[in-house]
């Protein structure tokens, strides 16, 4: 084969390549929560002096706790799940169960108290949670989670704090 077709292929397989990794490598910089609106707004210094480091990673730069690490994944009491950096009511614990994650799971949020968005972090597309009055990343939603809802959204527990009935 000339050598010139060779070169043309290769280019060709480049810009196809390139081509069909754009739209995966310009969704991996999704939108940090503060880009969208959201009621509470705070610089990101206020969030740093009101977040505890391990509740700002989560919150507010999109991180992940180790599962099995939160008190919140065996928290059985009656009460409610908010938002650790705003207060917003996120979970009714009757919708709370074990899904041998390690992480707090529930079926269904209170109406009203999160958000969603798409990210792509890890190559492919899953759904974020986020808290609806403040924009910061509790967790992701899945299609794996028990009747009646079918919905498994798994949150980081650091992200929530708990107040008991």
């Amino acid at each position: 084969m000339p050598e010139h077709a060779v070169s043309t292929r290769r280019s060709f397989i480049g810009w196809l390549s390139a081509g069909a990794a754009l739209p995966v490598l310009a969704a991996c910089g999704s939108a940090p929560a503060e880009a969208r609106n959201f009621p509470v707004k705070l610089s990101d210094a206020q969030w740093r002096k009101r977040l505890t480091k391990q509740e700002y990673y989560i919150l507010r730069e999109a991180g992940t706790e180790r599962p099995y690490s939160s008190p919140l994944d065996k928290e059985k009491r009656k009460g409610t799940f908010i938002c650790a950096g705003c207060n917003n009511r996120l979970y009714s614990s009757a919708t709370k169960y074990d899904s041998r994650t390690g992480w707090p799971s529930f079926w269904k949020p209170i109406a009203g108290a999160i958000a969603t968005d798409t990210d792509y972090k890890l190559g492919y597309p899953r759904t974020e949670v986020l808290c609806a009055d403040c924009g910061g990343h509790l967790g992701h939603v899945f299609d794996d989670g028990p009747k009646p809802t079918g919905k498994r959204y798994c949150m980081n527990g650091a992200a929530m704090d708990f107040i008991a009935a």
